[in-house]
């Protein structure tokens, strides 16, 4: 079908008949010869769609590049094709049997101890994270050292010293060099070397402290190994046979189903790392995906400003005979074209992620990534572009169908009809359906997904009223006496004003900008200030029970302003909860952790301090009745446990069963000594255990006091542990600082999106500011001061929605630091300043910068079509 055909059935009074191929054919035909002039107009479509596309795909793509990495290097991460581990006990002749049935075992103990080297005030001590091993370690894999040499050769005893090789930190922490001598515990160490790779590091654990690999040997000689020290044993399996991996885990669940065992595979090696990896995985697809909603408005600015460019050919066509549908169908073809170019420009660069950060950084991260093109990934990540594209396009196409034929006559700068024919409303209702459906069924945490697109939603409809509600209230303030602002008033809330457009846009971004900072800052205010002066100054681990008077008495002497806090420590594995076993229960995200390992559980008489009864009643101090239990409410309520209910653990390889007696309160954010579950006292009745201390120093205590007593400690109590907490608090800030780093480099994406909106938003206003300023010139208006109504205009819109946008953000900060962090929150001044600041440079730059294109228009050519 041509023009030709079209204009033959002009006369008719109708519209030619034209079948669903006939019509796609010419809607074809018509796209590729309006795009052989170009994409000008489109850059921000085309980058907005990219960006988002191109974030969604990288992260899908690196994601599955980083699991399939895991899964390929299964056996050397766990160290076997299975892993049996214990805590605070070792494996009985029994089960080592079972265990060895299989083939070829590894044991390995892994410990936090205290290192020391030197004497006297020239003694120096570090938290280590002891790993001790035998023989057979490691079987898959192997561990380098600097010097090259061979483990077992490293950590051999040399007269009355053990080899041992540590982390590069520990060497620098103690002052330490290859050849120098160091205690652990009782026993002398050598150091012969450094670690420089670890092939199983993720499988047991990156601790607070450096790494020191030592022999099971020297282990034994430190006497570190009391009855109830907190030592985990880590039995590795390399099967004779690795087909019957299935086989051998029943073989062992039948003959030791008292064990408390905690049981690990090759092919699920970090459960963990791998659920981590998930969550922000999830959450970087939530950036990605807002940046394509920010986009998404780009994408809608840039179809209404090309319409706009294009009504005197859409009237032409129409003129001729063209029906509106017709004209859709143009130029949603046309549309569809461009967004396919945007989205697999994305595409291209989101497949090629996982490759550039493999060659960049892929021998920094002790993670293995197997780099390769993911074909889920840029499906979703497509399929996303598709119906961003299609949901925020689908309004401004559906406004041309109605584009007059009068338009062909003279230009039309008045607004045009607000909303499209029911049928494009409906088709828009769909896209936006289909987007939230994906949403969904995409997450990991549906949970999650479906709080996203609410609050998502919100804060479009927010802000779209927020705009609507400016124009209204700039149309009834009275009318200034200077003439800028008067202009500026009016070019607020005059018919097609860029106002709803503008605050859409840039709220977004600033909403975004300021949530991160107010969490930046309460973490950071968290971390360094409330914490510190709450929480005790030392925690002390692996106290002998035999010696807690002893003990007690010594820290009081060298603190005598210190008040020390001890409760006995035990570790248990949880087995079942209301009768459930742990096995059968999907346990909400946020407390997974409760399931995912051994738990520390206690015995007290009365309440621990910090903690509060909720419901229920504490026991007598001499109750000796059957197991008693008090748990955590907010994790009990998480699980659905009620007094009443029974939990079972297993303790040293002992199963009991408890009866829920009370719910407790508890204040976390004190550090003070408190678990999960603390149980009536007769229910560890003889059983081995050691004890936790915590000394609180008035004010928190000076460095100097503190490296005073841990001196001590380190001295005349070699066996027991000594974390500092501000060095915790310290490493755990490093953490978090880390990844809000990373957090605000994978949320630039949105904040890019949302500049090229706004510069999209602003541009695709430019006809009509061409109009303004040509009549305001010809009527005798300067240069200057149309400049400065422009810039009260936009001075003004860009400091309302920076207020907006500070309300908006500090609620959603609020939120996730109070309900998912469950931190204090702490609002910051900086955070507003900031936004007003970035909201004024932005509008009124970009704004100034369009307007001062539009002044220097020729009258002539707009004036002759008026």
């Amino acid at each position: 079908m041509s023009l030709t055909s079209l204009r033959s059935t002009a006369g008719t009074g109708r519209p030619p008949a034209l079948g669903p191929t006939a019509r796609s054919s010419l809607a074809l035909r018509f796209a590729l010869r309006e795009l052989r002039g170009g994409l000008r107009g489109f850059g921000v479509f085309l980058a907005c769609l990219a960006l988002g596309v191109a974030a969604i795909a990288g992260v899908g793509s690196f994601s599955r590049s980083l699991t399939d990495g895991l899964a390929r290097e299964g056996t050397s991460l766990l160290g076997g094709d299975a892993a049996f581990t214990l805590v605070q006990r070792e494996a009985s002749a029994d089960e080592m049997g079972l265990l060895r049935a299989g083939g070829t075992v590894s044991s390995v103990a892994t410990l936090r101890a205290m290192a020391r080297a030197g004497t006297g005030d020239a003694l120096t001590s570090s938290l280590v994270e002891a790993k001790a091993v035998d023989g057979h370690y490691p079987m898959v894999g192997a561990v380098e050292l600097e010097p090259p040499q061979p483990l077992q050769g490293a950590l051999a005893r040399e007269g009355d010293a053990f080899g041992a090789v540590a982390d590069p930190l520990l060497a620098e922490r103690l002052n330490l060099k290859t050849g120098d001598r160091f205690q652990l515990g009782s026993a002398t160490l050598v150091l012969k070397g450094l670690i420089t790779r670890e092939p199983d590091v993720l499988a047991t654990g990156i601790g607070f402290g450096p790494r020191l690999m030592i022999s099971l040997d020297a282990l034994h000689a430190s006497a570190l190994l009391q009855p109830g020290s907190l030592v985990h044993w880590h039995y590795r399996v390399k099967l004779d046979r690795p087909a019957t991996l299935t086989d051998f885990l029943d073989s062992v669940q039948k003959g030791a189903p008292q064990s408390g065992f905690e049981v690990r595979t090759r092919e699920a090696a970090t459960p963990r790392l791998e659920t981590n990896v998930k969550r922000f995985t999830e959450y970087l697809t939530l950036v990605g995906l807002t940046a394509l909603l920010v986009g998404g408005v780009g994408v809608a600015n840039a179809v209404k400003s090309h319409l706009d460019t294009k009504r005197s050919v859409i009237a032409t066509l129409k003129s001729l005979g063209a029906p509106g549908g017709t004209v859709f169908s143009v130029y949603l073809v046309e549309v569809g074209l461009i967004a396919a170019v945007g989205i697999a420009l994305g595409l291209a660069v989101g497949a090629a992620l996982p490759f550039a950060l493999n060659a960049a950084f892929g021998y920094l991260l002790p993670v293995p990534i197997e780099p390769g093109v993911q074909p889920m990934a840029l499906v979703l990540a497509t399929l996303y572009g598709a119906l961003i594209a299609l949901a925020f396009a689908l309004w401004p196409l559906g406004l041309s169908h109605d584009v007059p034929v009068s338009a062909l006559f003279r230009d039309d700068v008045e607004a045009g009809p607000r909303r499209p024919r029911r049928a494009y409303v409906v088709m828009t209702a769909l896209a936006v359906g289909a987007l939230a459906v994906l949403a969904v069924l995409a997450s990991e945490d549906r949970r999650i997904a479906i709080y996203y697109l609410v609050a998502a939603a919100s804060v479009l409809v927010t802000l779209r009223l927020v705009g609507l509600a400016i124009m209204a209230l700039a149309r009834r303030l009275p009318r200034p006496r200077n003439t800028s602002a008067r202009l500026a008033l009016a070019n607020i809330h005059r018919p097609a004003a860029l106002t709803p457009t503008i605050v859409l846009s840039l709220g977004l971004g600033l909403t975004l900008l300021v949530t991160l900072a107010l969490i930046d800052r309460s973490l950071t205010r968290e971390l360094t200030a409330s914490l510190p002066a709450q929480a005790p100054s030392f925690f002390f681990l692996d106290i002998p029970s035999t010696q807690e008077s002893e003990f007690t008495r010594y820290v009081q002497d060298k603190a005598p302003s210190g008040d020390v806090e001890i409760v006995p420590m035990l570790r248990g594995r949880l087995i079942s909860l209301g009768g459930r076993p742990v096995e059968d229960i999907t346990p909400p995200p946020e407390f997974a952790w409760v399931l995912s390992s051994d738990r520390g559980v206690t015995y007290a008489r009365k309440v621990p301090e910090g903690s509060t009864v909720a419901e229920g009643q504490w026991w007598a101090p001499d109750y000796t009745g059957p197991p008693l239990v008090s748990f955590e409410k907010e994790i009990a309520d998480a699980f659905g446990l009620k007094i009443g209910d029974t939990v079972t653990v297993n303790v040293l390889g002992r199963t009991i069963t408890a009866k829920i007696a009370n719910l407790r309160e508890v204040e976390w954010e004190r550090l003070s000594i408190n678990f999960v579950m603390v149980f009536s006292p007769s229910t560890f009745a003889g059983a081995p255990h050691t004890l936790l201390a915590t000394l609180s120093l008035p004010d928190g205590g000076s460095d100097a006091t503190e490296r005073a007593v841990a001196r001590a400690v380190a001295t005349d109590f070699p066996a027991v542990t000594a974390v500092r907490v501000k060095e915790a608090l310290t490493q755990i800030g490093e953490i978090v600082g880390n990844l809000l780093m990373a957090i605000r480099g994978a949320s630039l994406v949105t904040l890019v999106a949302s500049v090229l909106v706004l510069a999209g938003a602003l541009a695709a206003g430019q006809h009509h500011r061409v109009y303004d300023a040509v009549i305001l010139k010809t009527l005798g208006a300067t240069r200057a001061r149309l400049v400065g109504a422009y810039a009260l205009e936009y001075a003004a819109l860009g400091l309302v929605t920076a207020v907006v946008a500070v309300g908006a953000g500090t609620v959603a900060a609020y939120v996730v630091v109070t309900q998912v962090m469950n931190l204090a929150f702490s609002w910051s001044s900086g955070a507003a300043l900031g936004a007003a600041g970035v909201a004024l440079v932005l509008t009124v730059g970009f704004g100034l910068i369009g307007t001062w294109r539009a002044l220097g228009q020729k009258p002539a050519r707009i004036l002759r079509n008026l």
